[in-house]
Parts: C-alpha cells; structure tokens; sequence
C-alpha cells in the first residue's frame, strides 16, 4: 500500500486528480502547511495507536494544531495512549510515516476522527506518502475514512481553551 494504493482508492470516486504530490517533504504538520500555503490547524494528521487488550490498531484523525490528551484517550479508550512502533506503522497500516492517512488502510484498522476537526469546513490529510496530500471537506473524509465515529480526545485546539 502507499501513494499508488490511496490513488486507486481515491480513483474509483473520480477524484484522484484531488490528490496533491509535492516535490518536498509534507510529512509533517508544518512542512505540510508549507507545502499547501494553509494554516497548519488546516492539516488532518493521522495518529496510529495499539489497543492492547484487544490488541486491535487504531487511528484517530486530528486537526493540525490539537495534540492527544491522555486522561480523554483513556477516558474513550479504557486504556492509556500507546502509538504505534514507527518500524512497524508500514506494516500495521499499510502506509509509511509521514504518510499515514486514514484511506486504503488494512481491513482490520479502525478510524476515528477527532472534535477538533468539526470547527473547519475543509482539511488536508496525506495520502499515503510522506509527500502527498487530499482536500476534503469534513462529509467528505466522514464517507471517505468510513470511521467508526467522532471522539473527543485533543487538547490544545482553541475550543478547548474557553
């Protein structure tokens, strides 16, 4: 899986020309920010995490600007946050670091996507390289991620400042 296999996924809905190739790195939120001129809050990364008493992946998308906050991870989850080895993201996921989206994944990975996302009307998450991006607007990465549903896990994303 990687970039050719997001392509294929996206193709068969006519949208592979959606999908953006950059000739530097966006495998971070703020080379990808830089890569599409967007804020960086704009940039939909995708965190892999290790269920251990199912032993069942995970991943849960967030904006760009939120970061993971433990004691709601383990509030949804019943377990503390455990990421995945970065040497075996590849081989768990089906995509590369830098790379991980939330589209043609294995069958047996879950998705989840984060409030912090529902305050925007589009986001860019990668798609499958560590160079590679997609706009969708949130029904978009709703039908195109067939996540399981919506959790609140994030902290530091300004609706959590109030």
């Amino acid at each position: 899986m990687s970039i050719e296999a997001t392509k294929a996924f996206f193709s068969q809905y006519e949208m592979i020309d959606r999908i953006h190739e950059f000739p530097v790195s966006s495998a971070t939120v703020e080379l990808a920010a830089k890569a599409l001129d967007c804020p960086p809050e704009l940039i939909a990364k995708t965190m892999s995490f290790t269920l251990k008493k199912s032993d069942k992946t995970i991943l849960i998308v967030i904006a760009g600007d939120a970061k993971i906050d433990n004691g709601k991870y383990k509030a949804t989850f019943n377990e503390r946050a455990t990421m995945v080895k970065a040497d075996q993201v590849e081989e768990t996921i089906g995509h590369p670091v830098g790379g991980v989206c939330p589209f043609a994944i294995k069958a047996d990975v879950d998705v989840y996507l984060d409030e912090s996302l529902q305050r925007f009307e589009r986001v860019f998450p990668a798609c499958g390289s560590p160079n590679s991006a997609i706009e969708l607007t949130i029904p978009e990465l709703e039908t195109y991620t067939r996540y399981k549903k919506w959790v609140d896990v994030c902290k530091n994303w300004p609706a959590n400042e109030l």
